[in-house]
């Protein structure tokens, strides 16, 4: 059985009187441990499915399933990663990322010590008291996963967290987010208007139409791990996976700017 199912799902808006369709008839299934991308162009509804999936919304037709079991409303066992961090700005760093379990009612040693291991496993030691504003976007960034992965969600979802950042900072976070996830084997669903890094992360990439939102095609990405986020993109692998999916993708892309 997968972890989640997403089965038959359609989501329709109504907009100024009008209705819109953004999503129609997706399937998929996602497997426990298994780390998937989803691009698309923008409008494609990649975000609303995530919403669909952590119970935010709910879907015109067609249902999802978390370990069999229907979403029908806010699923505390999956995590949501925003492109915003959402920091709050009263509180320093660690007590950003420890708020999960302090309002879990955990002990304030236990918590305060696993927000110290997270923290210096992206390499924020020394900033554990500074606050929000004095933190940059790709420190912010990293604080707001780890704030997700310290209270234990089974499935953690990522609505393109990398995406205000600058290029090198992105890839910097790209490494050291698969480092986590290959240390924690995290279900992940990551969205990402970015080719390139949804080939670098993904076991598999899920391409998606330009509005109505549907599947395309899946590429299952047979890159070996641990990988090089630095020099990915010199192995054949990468370069074939690519160009495959581009070909594909270009067309909905100038769907969508058309």
């Amino acid at each position: 059985m997968s972890l989640l199912s997403v089965e038959g799902v359609s989501k329709e808006y109504h907009v100024r009187g009008k209705k819109v369709l953004a999503l129609d008839s997706i399937d998929l299934a996602v497997a426990q441990g298994e780390f998937v991308t989803v691009v698309g162009p923008s409008g494609c509804g990649k975000s609303t499915l995530l919403n669909l999936i952590v119970g935010l919304l709910r879907s015109s037709s067609g249902r999802i399933l978390f370990r069999g079991d229907p979403i029908n409303g806010i699923c505390t066992k999956i995590g949501y990663v925003t492109q915003k961090d959402n920091l709050l700005p009263w509180r320093t760093l660690i007590e950003n990322v420890e708020i999960a379990l302090e309002i879990r009612g955990i002990e304030n040693s236990a918590r305060r010590q696993r927000a110290q291991e997270l923290i210096g496993q992206v390499g924020l030691s020394g900033f554990e008291d500074h606050y929000p504003h004095e933190l940059s976007g790709g420190m912010r960034q990293r604080a707001n996963i780890i704030r997700t992965l310290i209270y234990d969600p089974e499935l953690i979802l990522m609505d393109e967290p990398f995406g205000p950042l600058d290029a090198q900072t992105r890839v910097v976070l790209q490494d050291q987010l698969l480092k986590l996830w290959l240390a924690s084997r995290k279900t992940i669903v990551f969205i990402t208007h970015d080719l390139v890094e949804a080939i670098t992360l993904a076991d598999r990439v899920v391409l998606m139409t330009s509005r109505p939102g549907r599947i395309k095609s899946i590429e299952n990405v047979t890159i070996p791990r641990p990988r090089n986020v630095f020099q990915i993109h010199e192995r054949p692998e990468f370069r074939s996976a690519y160009e495959r999916l581009w070909e594909q993708l270009r067309p909905e892309v100038n769907l969508a700017e058309a």
